[in-house]
């Protein structure tokens, strides 16, 4: 398939996803019935696969089609970014913030960090939360100014423009015994049901090893996707969370309290853009009015050099903060 793909068509195809049905999603984009499908089946023949399952008026989404509709999503997002910005340049508006962040950052720490960027109610804003490697996607893929993701980031398109660095935490009920203490020790959680995050590569990781370092198992294993849905699991008495400390931070839950634990079980994260681009005024305050409320809302908040494994194959440039 050498021809570029029409539009209209993804259109088409990405409203019947969003509705589930070729009726409403002709409703929806105010096209009859027979164009919608008609448009769909021209779009498979262009692609060479089958975008949907047909079953009588029923139609469901094939395992390509779902693969093919995310990167639709996202490139249709882009062009209706394209159309704000034409929109913003024709009318000399501030051209629009664009942020990708992992759950951590967005969760409530980027949008108080926006909140304080003068003039904010005069710039369009969007913000993403999504993993880190979609992050570091959307900032190659110039859909994001500003990626906000944890560290390494091996990309050479990618450049770091501020190292963050904290502690893990330990997120306990309120009427836990152990929110008495000021510090937690790792023993003291032995035989406790464990919650962490699920990525063995990323923050699970650190805690995995520091557990089998102190000769603790994890009981009757307990992962979540986000420190938020883990901080979910808590208040619902499944246990007790490992986490990293920004999502507590930005969106405290009624009824949990945090506390250190006595060993040091370092997170790192960056502020990043895509390499030949500079970042605009405004995403350049951003990242310094982001790092003010860090400093103020995460305990123990640190700049700190990557260690050597850890070196992302971008260019870092660290900036001193005080604490």
């Amino acid at each position: 398939m050498n021809r570029p793909l029409d539009i209209w068509q993804l259109d088409a195809f990405c409203a019947v996803m969003t509705t589930g049905g070729i009726t409403a999603a002709a409703q929806l984009l105010g096209r009859s019935q027979p164009a919608v499908t008609r448009q769909i089946q021209e779009l498979e023949t262009a692609l060479g696969f089958a975008l949907l399952e047909r079953s009588g008026r029923r139609v469901t989404p094939t395992e390509q089609g779902r693969k093919f509709y995310i990167e639709v999503e996202r490139h249709l997002a882009g062009l209706q970014q394209l159309s704000e910005r034409a929109g913003a340049i024709r009318g000399g508006a501030a051209p629009a913030l664009e942020i990708a962040a992992i759950p951590a950052f967005a969760a409530g720490l980027v949008t108080q960090a926006v909140a304080r960027l003068p003039g904010i109610e005069q710039i369009a804003t969007h913000l993403r939360a999504v993993g880190g490697e979609e992050v570091v996607e959307l900032v190659l893929g110039r859909v994001s100014d500003l990626g906000l993701c944890s560290l390494p980031v091996r990309s050479p398109g990618v450049q770091v423009h501020r190292v963050f660095e904290a502690d893990c935490i330990v997120v306990l009920r309120s009427d836990d015994p152990l929110a008495q203490r000021d510090v937690v020790p790792l023993q003291a959680l032995d035989g406790r049901r464990l919650i962490t995050t699920a990525n063995p590569y990323r923050q699970r990781r650190h805690v995995d090893e520091a557990l089998r370092d102190v000769g603790l198992s994890r009981q009757t294993q307990l992962d979540t996707n986000t420190s938020f849905s883990a901080m979910g699991a808590v208040r619902a008495g499944l246990g007790v969370a490992l986490i990293e400390p920004l999502t507590p931070a930005g969106a405290p839950v009624e009824g949990l309290v945090v506390r250190p634990i006595d060993v040091a079980l370092p997170f790192r994260y960056g502020a990043i853009s895509r390499i030949g681009v500079t970042p605009s005024p405004a995403i350049q305050d951003l990242v310094e009015i982001l790092s003010t409320v860090l400093i103020e809302k995460v305990s123990g908040l640190r700049i700190s050099e990557l260690a050597d494994d850890e070196l992302p194959t971008a260019d870092v440039k660290p900036v001193e903060l005080s604490l």
